[in-house]
């Protein structure tokens, strides 16, 4: 290599410094905005080591955290699996807030930090900053604050209250934690405010519930009326699917300090959702700009040929999709269907068949994909992007299909082929299994027992007569009557006709 090639390269070999991280960043910011379109939130990498990525990765990949003995336990279980060589590190962690943060792994070779670079302070930060999912579900300026003062804020009851208090409280809300999220929109997220209306939110919520407390009767009376049921109803705000906020704002035998941490659980459990939504566009969203970004830095001249070469080798094993009987198989890949629907979409975009036009008029043959790329990025999650944008190309080349397992049948049928209503259909099933309305149990509080024993009482709209698993059910109905401290009533019906299925009791610890 001549001497004004190696002027040119950003780094050369394994080794790197703070200089060449900040090289790299440059280089692929100038990549990212001029050529790709990208609008990111100011960027603050972080270099830790593997054992800080291990603790980071086993409490939900929030390196800023309250405690808890789950952490610990994951923790262990990931670190086994890694010194044993049966388990690789994530090459990074990306925290969707404002400036968005990205840990490094120290152990990465400067290629690695190049590649985790371009995929989460480009590509991640793109995403975070303009999914409408994000933005309207999440507080990007507010998060890192809102942490340490949950962290906090936990450090200081366990002071109070001691640990083992503060650890069952923990337990329950976790255990909830999926049935802790506003699923409809309601006002947008401010978290910086928390901490400063903590004690005036702990008064009024206080003034709500003993006013509705105050009500029972010392013994059973009378059914009540109508209009004392439905005035119940609207004092409890029921139905309610979020059960954290019900609990925070209901339940009878909560301390304020308990309130306050089921209040921090389910706004972590907010801050995850839009996460659990886009999964697939996340992850595909990233992968597809390191990917450009790398390969236009060799382009450029900026990396070699074997840096090029090391980073498609970690590329291709992010997006290595199993096959089925493979003892790996564990359903889709996110970043293998991420990567190639977005790829799939540049190919529409600049080399069309027929078959493309005609699926997609819009913008086949239009010869830039990224505006397609940005607008879909920004307006879509994992359902809809699939229904939207998944081609029969792509489908024969995945050598997708569709098969119905009938436990009512002896054998499997082959539900959808390789044709055109076969296409129409297995991206329709496809992008069913991300739906959140079918993926995750429709269960709402409906009713409070209050003229009686206070039992708490809440449906399951079962699709399809699908039930819960009643072993798991049983145990988080246990921590959901540890926190209402009362009797627990959950019953199963039917979506369709209403027809009662199946029924759950559960009585409080003593």
């Amino acid at each position: 290599m001549n001497a004004a090639l190696e002027d040119r390269l950003l780094y050369q070999g394994a080794d790197w410094d703070f200089g060449t991280l900040m090289r790299i960043h440059d280089a692929c910011a100038e990549i990212a905005g001029d050529e790709l379109g990208l609008d990111w939130y100011p960027n603050r990498i972080e270099v830790i080591s593997a054992e800080q990525m291990l603790d980071a990765y086993a409490s939900t990949g929030l390196p800023l955290f309250y405690r808890h003995w789950s952490f610990g336990k994951h923790f262990a279980q990931h670190e086994a699996l890694y010194r044993r060589g049966l388990r690789g590190l994530a090459y990074e962690i990306v925290i969707n807030s404002d400036p968005c943060v990205s840990y490094v792994m120290e152990e990465n070779t400067a290629t690695l930090q190049a590649l985790v670079i371009a995929h989460a302070a480009f590509g991640h930060n793109h995403f975070f900053k303009n999914s409408r999912l994000f933005r309207e579900w999440t507080d990007a300026k507010g998060i890192l604050d809102y942490l340490e003062f949950a962290k906090g804020y936990v450090q200081s009851c366990e002071e109070q209250h001691g640990e083992p208090a503060v650890e069952r409280i923990l337990d329950s809300a976790h255990a909830l934690m999926n049935y802790g999220v506003h699923r409809h929109r309601r006002r947008a997220p401010d978290l910086q405010s928390e901490q400063k209306r903590e004690r005036e939110r702990r008064e009024h919520d206080e003034q709500m519930y003993n006013v509705l407390w105050s009500t029972m009767p010392e013994k059973a009376a009378a059914p009540p009326t109508r209009s004392e049921e439905e005035r119940r109803r609207v004092l409890l705000q029921l139905p309610q699917e979020n059960i954290l906020y019900f609990l925070e704002k209901s339940a009878p035998r909560l301390a304020p300090w308990q309130r306050e941490i089921l209040r921090i659980v389910r706004n972590v459990a907010q801050y995850f959702l839009p996460q659990r939504q886009t999964k697939v566009m996340n992850e595909g969203c990233a992968t597809y700009v390191h990917h450009r970004i790398l390969n236009r830095l060799h382009e450029q001249g900026r990396i070699s040929d074997g840096a090029l070469l090391e980073a498609l080798h970690s590329h291709t094993s992010v997006i290595m999709q199993p096959e089925f009987d493979d003892q790996r198989y564990s359903g889709m890949n996110p970043y293998a269907l991420g990567f190639a629907m977005m790829s799939d979409i540049e190919r529409i975009a600049t080399r069309p068949t027929e078959e493309d036009r005609e699926w997609f008029p819009d913008f086949a043959g239009c010869g830039d994909a990224m505006p397609v790329l940005r607008h879909a990025w920004a307006e879509f999650r994992d359902e809809s992007f699939i229904l939207q944008f998944l081609s029969p190309k792509l489908m024969r080349d995945l050598k997708l299909f569709h098969v119905l397992d009938d436990t009512a049948q002896p054998v499997l049928r082959v539900e959808a082929m390789h044709d055109e209503r076969g296409y129409r259909r297995l991206r329709r099933a496809l992008a069913r299994q991300y739906d959140p309305a079918l993926t995750d149990p429709d269960i709402q509080v409906v009713d409070v027992d209050l003229s009686g024993d206070r039992r708490l009482i809440l449906e399951h709209q079962a699709t399809g007569g699908r039930l819960l698993e009643e072993q798991e059910a049983r145990q988080v109905l246990r921590h959901l009557a540890s926190l209402w401290g009362y009797d627990v009533l959950l019953r199963e019906v039917d979506q369709g006709s209403g027809a009662s299925l199946r029924e759950h009791a559960v009585s409080p610890p003593r």
